[in-house]
């Protein structure tokens, strides 16, 4: 016999997220996907900081901003 018990529990969900450039908050399910997350650690006399976690929330627009004169698109 296979008895359940019920329980309430709290869940985190994604609410919005917000540019950490331009401080545009994000709820489109379509735009969030655009975002781009970076994350990386600073090695040995990185100009971030040895070891620092460095991490940045940047949206579609502003990374387009950032990079477009120097980005490369290559077709598959």
């Amino acid at each position: 016999m296979l008895l359940y018990k019920y329980e309430n529990v709290p869940q985190e969900y994604l609410d919005k997220i917000i540019c950490d450039k331009c401080k545009t908050e994000i709820t489109d399910e379509l735009e969030a996907q655009e975002m781009h997350y970076i994350r990386f650690m600073g090695g040995y006399n990185s100009v971030f900081g040895d070891m620092n976690t460095i991490e940045c929330d940047i949206c579609q627009s502003c990374l387009y901003d950032m990079i477009k004169d120097i980005y490369r698109i290559r077709e598959e």
